[in-house]
């Protein structure tokens, strides 16, 4: 299935709007029913349920959590949609550090337009140290 990039686009633009509403059940509607979500060497969370906990977590971390969209391609039925998550990590246990960190996923669209696989990157290392304050 070849997808129409400027739906893609606005579906995209949709998707970092649910990252920025402290509602993690609206990140996973977007993901099919069975939907995958991996992030860097994470195992993936499989199903919306459990992508719903894998957003949660990062709300939960970042209560003011802010994700731009930088970019997005289009290549089929797949796309590439980079992102920037800024915020100060103050959830429980956080450290109040401010954390700007960019990454990428790359998405499969399934047949019902929605995200049947998502395999998620971002520099794990670098997050780390602006949550912990280090050099």
């Amino acid at each position: 299935m070849t997808i129409e990039s400027e739906s893609l686009r606005d579906f995209a633009r949709r998707y970092t709007a649910a990252w920025c509403s402290q509602d993690a059940a609206s990140v996973a509607a977007f993901f099919g029913p069975n939907g995958s979500l991996r992030v860097n060497d994470d195992d993936p969370a499989v199903g919306r349920e459990a992508i719903t906990n894998v957003a949660q977590g990062f709300m939960s971390a970042f209560p003011d959590l802010t994700v731009f969209m930088d970019d997005l391609a289009v290549d089929g039925d797949q796309a590439v949609y980079r992102w920037t998550l800024a915020g100060p990590h103050t959830g429980p246990g956080g450290t109040g550090r401010k954390v700007q960190i960019s990454g990428f996923e790359e998405w499969r669209i399934g047949s019902d337009g929605l995200i049947s696989n998502s395999l998620g990157h971002f520099d794990s290392e670098d997050y780390r140290r602006q949550v912990d304050g280090g050099e």
